[in-house]
């Protein structure tokens, strides 16, 4: 196995001394299939997204190419919160364990998750928003970490109930407050419920419902501190994937509550899977969940399989997500600018597009993965 054997006190969780491959493959393939996404954002003249009841209109064609291309980059945004929830728990429990005070973590992170949500307005608008601030996926990991700061010491069983609720409830939640306040809700409850459109902000990853996720996440990575001698979570992970997409079967086939008005049309492929992410449905968590559940439980097997793969573009990309994420659509809209080609183009040059992103940006992760170790204590512990 890639796990270091555990050291633990009696009745206390055990330590992961070294990364879980089987997370980084996973995220590293979502960064790839975020890349398809974004590029597809900048080249992609096509590009179809219609993930939200506002943004769709019944009876309207959906192209299937240019929606399944990007359907498949709908794993990325539940994947990175809740990998960022469960390697919040690895690591928190690993300082704990060197003695490190509750004090110094609660500020580290606070600090850090401060500062991922103030990437988004002040870095990341640039590239996809420009002249607009865009509040997404790191304002939702960022204000989550801020709220894990006290949720942190709930136990498990609240915790995994909080996140429940608020995925299984958040649709009525947001459909009385809507009826409350007349149809549309004001910013602060935009912020944390529904996202929406206020002048130039646009808020498209509101904060319960991405925090509901990373609770998960926290709760995953506690389970898998209790594994012993090292975590082989297969049982459960396929248990609750293939449960997750059960309920997305049952929710999506009555196409009533759990949908957030995004509903089926009829009985198609496309239709079954056009599900809201924009705040997300229970539709949209049981069946993104539900996969990279599944997708999980196959990484771990392969890692127990071969536990002398230590590299791969994967790895490096899922040790470097952040650095990557950072730099990536910059790069996208800087490429697409210069060619003339900002959405004036099609999947050939996304994917075209993609690969050249990859292939750049590769040796700078392998670069800054070995910085990141060489100092451990330095500014790079928070990227």
């Amino acid at each position: 196995m890639s796990i270091a054997q555990w050291q633990a006190a009696p009745d206390q969780p055990a330590i992961i001394a070294s990364r879980v491959v089987a997370l980084d493959w996973m995220r590293g393939f979502v960064m790839v299939l975020m890349t398809v996404d974004h590029a597809s954002e900048m080249f992609n003249a096509g590009r179809h997204v219609s993930d939200a009841f506002f943004l769709y209109k019944a009876g309207t064609a959906i192209p299937v190419v240019q929606f399944l291309v990007r359907w498949v980059t709908h794993l990325c945004a539940p994947t990175f919160v809740f990998l960022a929830g469960a390697s919040l728990a690895l690591s928190t429990t690993k300082r704990l364990k060197a003695g490190e005070s509750e004090a110094s973590i609660d500020r580290s992170i606070l600090v850090r998750g401060l500062l991922i949500a103030m990437l988004d307005p002040l870095w990341m608008s640039w590239a996809f928003t420009p002249g607009s601030i865009l509040l997404q996926v790191l304002f939702a990991i960022g204000t989550s970490f801020v709220c894990m700061v006290p949720l942190r010491r709930m136990s498990n069983g609240t915790l995994a109930c909080f996140a429940l609720g608020l995925m299984f409830l958040g649709e009525a939640l947001i459909g009385g407050l809507m009826k409350v306040f007349g149809g549309s809700l004001p910013l602060p409850l935009a912020l944390l419920l529904s996202g929406g459109l206020f002048g130039k902000l646009i808020i498209g990853y509101p904060l319960l419902p991405w925090l509901a996720i990373m609770m998960l996440g926290w709760v995953f990575g506690r389970q898998l501190l209790r594994e012993e001698p090292a975590p082989r979570p297969g049982r459960w992970l396929w248990t609750g994937g293939l449960l997750s997409l059960a309920i997305f079967a049952l929710v999506r086939g009555i196409n009533g509550y759990g949908n957030l008005l995004l509903l089926r049309d009829n009985q198609s492929m496309v239709q079954w899977l056009h599900v809201s992410k924009y705040p997300p449905s229970l539709s949209f968590y049981a069946l993104e969940l539900g996969l990279m559940a599944l997708m999980l439980t196959l990484l771990f097997l392969w890692q127990e399989r071969h536990p002398a793969n230590r590299s791969g573009l994967l790895l490096v990309l899922g040790q470097t997500a952040f650095f990557f994420y950072l730099l990536h659509g910059h790069l996208l809209l800087l490429a697409a600018w210069s060619l003339g080609a900002l959405h004036q183009r099609g999947l050939p040059e996304t994917f075209i597009a993609t690969a050249g992103t990859i292939a750049l940006l590769y040796p700078c992760c392998r670069w800054y993965r070995a910085y990141k170790r060489a100092h451990p204590d330095g500014w790079a512990r928070y990227v």
